[in-house]
């Protein structure tokens, strides 16, 4: 038996802080597995062991509230009492609302894998178009120099940015991998990424991209 104990009636879902590792890095890991799962659900569910095992592929209960445990300390899953919902309609309609939220100077796009952009708000049409290609060169930069950066440096993200002499971004560009796909959200000036638009454009990306 658990020496867990799970509080009755709360619905889960990640955290703007979750939904984002969910999805920073390809490699699958468990903590990864279960908030992946959560965001291909068409609501946020109820918090139950059953859940629990189901979304993270562990069969012991103890190993599985531990890892609830974890991402809870770390702040990568929230408890509510209703459900919440992915942003409903098209995802072409509901991007520009979601990615507006995100960067400290109303400049934002997302960019598939081949350099072109799906939504923009703030930039140039023309500005939009070379961000997007430059963000698909630095993913290939990122791959090529994965063995530096990943285990010379011991570094964690995949993230890039071109920050003034303060270290703050002028520009940075955030990867997030998605069933088959690499998206990159390029963001002007500050990122405001712990907002709940990201877990919502994430999520509507997972239930598009990553659905079974």
């Amino acid at each position: 038996m658990t020496r867990y104990q799970l509080q009755e009636n709360i619905h889960v879902a990640p955290s703007p802080a979750g939904a984002y590792y969910a999805v920073s890095r390809p490699e699958e890991e468990v903590p990864r597995r279960l908030l992946r799962s959560l965001l291909t659900q068409p609501a946020s569910p109820l918090l139950s062991m059953e859940g629990i095992r189901e979304w993270s592929g562990m069969d012991d209960d103890d190993s599985a509230m531990e890892l609830l445990s974890h991402i809870q300390a770390l702040g990568w899953i929230e408890g509510m009492d209703s459900p919440v919902t992915p942003p409903e309609g098209r995802l072409e309609d509901t991007l520009p609302e979601l990615l507006a939220p995100l960067s400290g100077n109303g400049k934002v796009l997302l960019a598939d894998d081949q350099g072109f952009y799906l939504s923009s708000q703030g930039f140039a049409h023309e500005t939009a178009e070379e961000l997007s290609a430059l963000s698909a060169d630095l993913a290939t930069l990122h791959e090529r120099h994965a063995g530096l950066l990943k285990n010379n440096l011991g570094l964690r993200s995949n993230a890039w940015a071109v920050v003034d002499a303060a270290g703050n971004s002028e520009v940075g560009f955030w990867p997030m991998y998605i069933g088959q796909q690499r998206f990159v959200l390029v963001a002007g000036g500050v990122p405001r990424l712990n907002q709940p638009a990201l877990t919502q454009l994430i999520w509507a990306l997972s239930i598009r991209y990553a659905g079974s």
